[in-house]
């Protein structure tokens, strides 16, 4: 049964389709005259806020580590005998896939290219040492600290959906101490699911804004048709379509294939360039980028110092916090029957080492071409475009044109794979109770329609300050979010009072049903196993 228009929520959905709607409006109406105050506001939040950023992250990172190694990170997510629905390599190409969008395929090119400019670390611009803190730096944006945002919202999610067996729907239906009818508990609850849809919209619009011109020029240089709005127009109508396709089969022959397929596609375009690049000297910057990486991993978490580096960072943590929500329900959806370290780990396991291969291969030889003075792609980016350094890398490829071609197709995939999952997201938490149903086809278009309308008027603005400063913006308020949603688990976890049973144990009992566990906290934490009905389970 596909639930009508009529299962809405409208406390959250009409709000937040009117502010966008007049942002929206305002933007068009502003244009490219919007660049500078929107950049003012950048620099303000990140010289005021910036340490507020940078706290979470690191809170965050310690806090799921500890939770992962601890003994806390055997707990599975589901009963005893659950399997994971999908196989490891599946499950962590929808993962992949999911949560960094079209965004690596460009920003892996260009943020190396600009930090050697002013790198990290007080270096001087241009050296050999500029060159290897560049990519060490851009690859801190991509890695394990923002990976892990990702996994508070999936873990909490996952917690209380499949092991206390509660219905949840909206990231505040997790959060028990904000349950009950009280008016103040009401209110907290549809604002915390209000900052979430906002947070949400203003990242993943930020994306799209971002990533379709970057794929109309690469259009454009293959097809020769000029690079106006109109064709950025047409690229937005297609995307719709296949956003449309994708969203109407749901998550199961939908966005699963359409992950799986991006994944084959991005691993064949970076093995094209791997065999046409200088493999060896790709492999050896890429080794030194890691060691550099290790070394200064604390400075680069704590550097609260304002500097164009810095507000590099600032954007991807408010980028990344804008995705936590989104990506924690689409985890904990496909995680059912994984064990919280199981979770954890694999996301390491995939996220990272999948980012940082994008900037070994694709910013790597960008590096090398500006390096070696086959072209200055430093000075394209100052004078022209980041969409133009992208196609002007990639026209120094054998079989150019072709190149450009399976460039454009991978971002458009990965970018609609991004879009299906977030529709998806937010057509739950802007529903009322489904109870096991999946959202309304109506529901999960009209977040698509959101996204691109909003979108396509940033395009409008233009300047990739403006989509540096949405980020930030919607990531501020959900930096209390996350703190939220971190204490939650850990309340969570503290009282879990379940025995973790092995698959020995539940092989020696065929009434594992009428067994219950609890911790008694009297015996120093040991595990005491009674028995329902014990005079009928001792019959034989």
């Amino acid at each position: 049964m596909i639930l009508s228009h009529k299962a809405i929520d409208k406390r959250i959905f009409l709000p937040v389709v009117g502010l966008f709607g007049l942002a929206a409006l305002f933007l068009m109406l502003g244009g490219p005259r919007l660049q500078q105050p929107l950049t003012a506001i950048l620099s303000w939040v990140n010289v005021h806020f910036g340490w507020l950023y940078l706290l979470v992250f690191i809170v965050n990172f310690i806090f799921l580590l500890w939770l992962a190694f601890s003994r806390y990170g055997n707990i599975k997510l589901g009963k005893p005998n659950d399997k994971p629905i999908y196989g490891n390599f599946k499950w962590g190409s929808m993962i992949f896939a999911t949560g960094i969008d079209a965004s690596i395929m460009m920003l892996s090119i260009t943020d190396p290219l600009q930090f050697i400019q002013a790198p990290p670390f007080g270096l001087k611009p241009y050296s050999d040492s500029a060159y290897i803190a560049s990519s060490a730096l851009s690859q801190f944006n991509w890695g394990p600290m923002a990976w892990m945002m990702f996994a508070p919202a999936a873990i909490l999610i996952g917690y209380v959906t499949y092991r206390k067996n509660k219905p949840t729907q909206k990231l505040s239906d997790n959060f028990s101490f904000l349950q009950g009818n009280r008016p103040g508990k009401k209110v907290l609850r549809v604002l915390i699911d209000f900052l979430v849809v906002i947070g949400i919209i203003g990242g993943l619009g930020s994306s799209i804004g971002m990533e379709v011109p970057r794929t109309s020029r690469v259009f454009s240089a293959v097809t020769n048709i000029p690079n106006t709005i109109w064709l950025q127009l047409g690229i937005f109508f297609v995307l719709f379509v296949l956003l449309g396709l994708t969203v109407y089969k749901g998550l199961n022959g939908g966005i699963d294939r359409l992950s799986m397929f991006n994944i084959y596609l991005a691993v064949v375009f970076l093995a094209l360039i791997l065999a046409v690049s200088p493999t060896g000297t790709l492999l050896a910057d890429w080794g030194k980028s890691l060691g550099v990486l290790a070394q200064k991993f604390i400075p680069m978490s704590t550097n609260i110092h304002p500097s164009p580096t810095q507000q590099d960072t600032i954007f991807y943590w408010g980028w990344w916090l804008t995705f936590m929500p989104l990506m924690g329900t689409f985890i904990a959806k496909i995680s059912r029957g994984r064990t919280i370290r199981q979770i954890l780990l694999g996301m390491l396991g995939y996220g990272v080492p999948g980012c940082f291969l994008f900037h070994a291969i694709l910013g790597g030889y960008a590096m090398w071409l500006q390096r070696t003075g086959v072209i200055d792609l430093v000075s394209v980016l100052n004078h022209h475009s980041q969409a133009d350094v992208i196609v002007a890398v990639i026209a120094t490829l054998p079989l150019k044109k072709l190149m450009l071609i399976f460039y454009a197709i991978s971002c458009f995939i990965f970018l609609a794979a991004t879009i299906s999952g977030a529709a998806y997201v937010l057509s739950s938490f802007t529903s009322t109770p489904l109870y096991g149903k999946e959202p309304s086809r109506f529901n999960r278009m009209s977040w698509v329609f959101i996204f691109l309308a909003f979108a396509f008027s940033l395009v409008l603005v233009g300047g990739f300050e403006v989509i540096q400063t949405i980020s930030v913006l919607a990531g501020l308020p959900l930096t209390i979010v996350c703190l939220l949603v971190l204490f939650s688990i850990y309340r969570l976890v503290k009282h879990d009072r379940e025995l973790i049973f092995t698959p020995t144990e539940l092989k020696n009992t065929d009434r594992r049903q009428k067994y219950t566990v609890e911790r008694k906290f009297a015996v120093r934490g040991k595990l005491i196993l009674s028995f329902n009905n014990y005079h009928n389970l001792s019959r034989p």
